[in-house]
């Protein structure tokens, strides 16, 4: 007979990352920058970063919020990133 073992804690990742996804449905954060400079636009990121951050800070233990979590920090660099230099180009 074979026994498996951790399946306690799947199940606890798994309802973790339920109550995660519902919690970040929607708008995960509102910043503002100036797409002319440098420095406004990285304060944004690290309001983004923050947000994000702040939102997983009692997930710390649970890899896989942790892993989605760095996804959503990239996807959003990519946004502001992207969106700042479509607004340089259209001035």
């Amino acid at each position: 007979m074979m026994k498996i073992t951790g399946l306690d804690a799947i199940m606890k990742k798994t309802e973790q990352m339920s109550k995660f996804a519902s919690e970040i449905d929607g708008e995960l954060a509102s910043v503002s920058f100036d797409p002319s400079d440098p420095v406004s636009i990285e304060a944004a990121l690290q309001q983004l970063n923050d947000a994000i951050d702040e939102k997983t800070r009692s997930y710390e233990r649970n890899d896989w919020i942790q892993n989605l979590a760095e996804q959503l920090k990239e996807q959003g660099r990519d946004s502001i990133l992207e969106k700042a230099a479509a607004a340089r180009i259209g001035k």
